[in-house]
């Protein structure tokens, strides 16, 4: 507050003097008198002197605030650009401001434009001079090709902003490329594994560091379960990241403000504009809300198995039985439940069903079916009341 104070007064204090100036320029010239101008010329200094101190002081934080914001533009801007350009444009600028100066004598005796032209040559010519350096810079630095240490300084230069030219391509064309963001639960599911060896997920898989810590928790925890399940998804990665084609990246960003992994998770989808790869319900919902794009395994499952039609036979072990009397239930090879009229006495038997309904629900799919060497002394199909009491 001191330093801005200070700036201020000094502003005031130059804004009066500029005052000051216009005054003996308006007196040397006579134009105050043909204005019509009777005060004395020391009430015209004191008041002009007084008025543009009091504009300048007023201006002042105006001032000051433009200033820093040109500054912290003009740094932005100098840290990228390369050393070598700055080092010819500095010879380019130089160089321009030297021929300026040739010319600026003879504009200086030219009655009150003279020095405002010869500023105005002088800005023109060090601004000409900094761009053609800085568009020529090899043409400026070989000029000083005879110096070894500048030579070598200038190579090194080259050199790292070529590093640096090739480090910015890489990571655009990372950054346009597609990420899967996988969460804590379909790491840990592993069927994640066995879908990248397919080769039907491109792009790049993105694991944030967050999730990689929630995993080590799972691993260190003192339950044997979850320490199981989180040493099970670090070995699912490790696998992934070395036994197939398809890229793994660990993604340092982290959201301070948000504490649930899941939510930091829907963050990073929308931040990136990237689907998330996950096989919780929960997640899937919110994720949707908030307009991320979701890739569910458990869907992609269900999409996959096979669809068996009303009427078509297939060949079942009876398991076990099923809640309702004279019920069987059996599966097929993806888990799908059968659930086997009458096919109680079957028990731990292979027989031939014949598929009467199919009902679609939100845990998967069902079927419902009848042994085949029923079919000729009852009719085909189940109760309504059966089906219902069997998914209860």
């Amino acid at each position: 507050m001191m330093i801005r104070n200070l700036i201020r007064g000094i502003i005031t204090l130059l804004f009066g003097a500029l005052g000051f100036f216009l005054v003996f320029l308006f007196l040397r010239l006579n134009l105050l008198q043909s204005l019509g101008w009777n005060l004395s010329p020391v009430w015209t200094y004191a008041t002009m002197i007084i008025l543009f101190a009091i504009f300048g002081f007023l201006v002042a934080p105006i001032t000051i605030r433009s200033f820093l914001t040109l500054m912290r533009w003009m740094d932005s801007r100098l840290t990228r650009v390369p050393t070598h350009d700055l080092m010819s444009g500095a010879v380019g600028g130089i160089i321009g401001l030297i021929i300026s100066s040739l010319f600026s004598s003879s504009f200086v005796s030219i009655p009150f434009f003279g020095p405002l032209l010869a500023v105005l040559l002088s800005i023109f010519l060090g601004y000409l001079g900094l761009t053609i350096g800085m568009k020529r810079k090899e043409d400026v630095l070989g000029l000083f090709n005879f110096l070894p240490r500048f030579r070598d300084r200038g190579d090194k230069a080259e050199k790292a902003d070529k590093q640096r030219e090739g480090k910015s391509e890489q990571l655009q064309s990372i950054e346009g490329m597609h990420y899967k963001i996988l969460d804590t639960s379909v790491i840990i599911d592993g069927r994640i594994a066995d879908i990248v060896k397919t080769g039907f997920l491109e792009g790049i898989l993105l694991i944030p560091s967050f999730v990689l810590e929630e995993l080590r928790h799972i691993a260190d925890s003192s339950d044997l379960l979850k320490r199981n399940r989180g040493r099970r998804g670090l070995d699912i990665l490790n696998q992934i990241s070395k036994e197939t084609a398809i890229k793994v990246h660990i993604h340092e960003q982290d959201f301070d403000d948000i504490n649930e992994v899941d939510s930091k998770l829907v963050r990073l989808g929308q931040v990136l504009k990237s689907p998330l790869l996950t096989n919780d319900y929960n997640l899937n919902k919110v994720a949707e809300l908030q307009g991320v794009m979701v890739l569910n395994i458990n869907e992609l499952a269900n999409a996959l198995k096979p669809i068996v039609l009303p009427g078509e036979e297939m060949l079942v072990q009876v398991m076990k039985e099923g809640k309702e009397p004279g019920q069987g239930v059996a599966y097929l090879d993806d888990g799908t439940m059968i659930v086997v009229d009458m096919g109680r006495r079957y028990m731990g038997q292979n027989i031939t069903v014949l598929v009467t309904s199919v009902l679609q629900t939100a845990a998967g799919r069902m079927i419902f079916a009848k042994p085949k060497s029923s079919l000729e002394k009852k009719p085909m199909g189940l109760r309504p009341t059966d089906e219902v009491n069997a998914i209860g």
